[in-house]
């Protein structure tokens, strides 16, 4: 995104195309070389347009490849200083997300990184024509429907993907960095004076944010990314008495199934978990057929909802249940424990839905009430 809209605005002013853009990091970290596709001047000089390709250097990211167009046109708008900032940009920048491009459904704001947002100040502001201010419009041609395969509904983000920047490549939930840093977390809080035996696990920045507003306690929670399994041994490695698993359920399905990382590159067969699951709750053959043939989690659920919300109630109740049966196994394989492990589950609506046994006594305790 920024490199694009660095070889756009390099058009704009009479620079040469360049095939690669150096691009600045923040704090004066080493600069990166990232290729562009094409860049050209539109609307007789007007405005120009850059194309360049995400390149995540993951081999299965989604966005691996993912088209990224930048639009650029400066204006003689004043500006007022360079740091006065209005909805997160400064005032000489006029930034715009176009078709594609994640937006928050609560405020219909752009879903922009601050470290996207930095980058862009960096890199653009030393372009700027003197007493110009800059307009720029990002579209991602492929944004919706490479959005419609992945969770961003369930972070409160639609129409599009998210422009989160480089930051992506040191937030890798499935890195082998990622565990270390964890189970480094988690000791650090297990021999703190005040721990008293509780944890919280949850996945991602949703499962945090959703934590939190739930009034969860913060210095029990910690964020796991997917290395789920090793970090249930470790926590009871470490004295952890109860812990409890708050997570969206189409990452959390994987455990009730016996899968314990749970990255889609590592392992997915979250249908055949569910057609599984419906079998095992005396489901209607028709409806385990309908399950069967689902895109996704998230549409088996829609289904039976539409077509018979009782079997809903019945089969994440038994997901949850089996989440803290096959956790609880898990854990003894490796080491023996009396660890207590609750399951909470929502949905893509970010609506807390299912609790298993466990996880109904903990949430409840949080006094955070939801009924079976």
């Amino acid at each position: 995104m920024v490199a694009a809209a660095k070889s756009a605005t390099n058009i704009l002013i009479g620079n040469r195309f360049r095939d690669n853009e150096r691009i600045d990091l923040p704090n004066n970290e080493e600069s990166i070389s990232v290729p562009i596709s094409s860049s050209a001047l539109l609307d007789n000089g007007e405005r120009s347009l850059a194309v360049s390709h995400c390149q995540s250097g993951l081999p299965l990211d989604i966005t691996r490849g993912l088209e990224i167009w930048a639009y650029i046109q400066f204006s003689n708008r004043r500006f007022q200083s360079k740091r006065k900032v209005q909805n997160g940009f400064p005032d000489w920048l006029d930034f715009h997300a176009g078709y594609g491009v994640g937006k928050f459904q609560s405020s219909g704001q752009p879903c922009i990184s601050q470290f996207a947002r930095d980058l862009l100040c960096i890199n653009l502001y030393p372009l700027l024509p003197k007493g110009s201010s800059i307009k720029v419009e990002i579209i991602l041609p492929e944004g919706k429907d490479r959005a419609s395969k992945t969770s961003n509904e369930a972070f409160g983000v639609v129409d599009g993907l998210s422009l989160i920047g480089t930051q992506a490549e040191v937030q890798i939930s499935a890195s082998p960095n990622q565990l270390k840093n964890c189970k480094e977390i988690l000791h650090h809080k297990c021999t703190k004076a005040t721990f008293d035996g509780c944890l919280t696990f949850v996945i991602g920045e949703n499962g945090m944010d959703l934590a939190l507003k739930h009034g969860l306690p913060a210095n029990q929670i910690i964020k796991t990314g997917n290395w789920l399994g090793p970090l249930l041994v470790a926590a009871a490695e470490n004295g952890v008495k109860k812990l409890l698993l708050f997570g969206y359920h189409g990452k959390l399905i994987k455990l009730s199934g016996g899968v314990f990382h749970t990255h889609h590159h590592l392992a997915d067969g979250r249908i055949e978990i569910l057609t599984s699951l419906a079998f095992r709750e005396g489901i209607s053959f028709d409806l385990i057929k309908l399950i069967s043939k689902s895109t996704s989690v998230e549409n088996a659920l829609l289904t039976l909802e539409l077509n018979n919300p009782e079997a809903v109630s019945l089969i994440w109740s038994r997901m949850a249940k089996e989440i803290e049966i096959k956790s609880r196994s898990y854990v003894n394989r490796y080491l023996s424990s009396s660890m207590e492990i609750g399951s909470v589950l929502f949905d893509r609506k970010r609506q807390i839905r299912w609790a298993g046994f466990e996880g109904l006594k903990q949430i409840n305790s949080f006094g955070l009430i939801l009924k079976r």
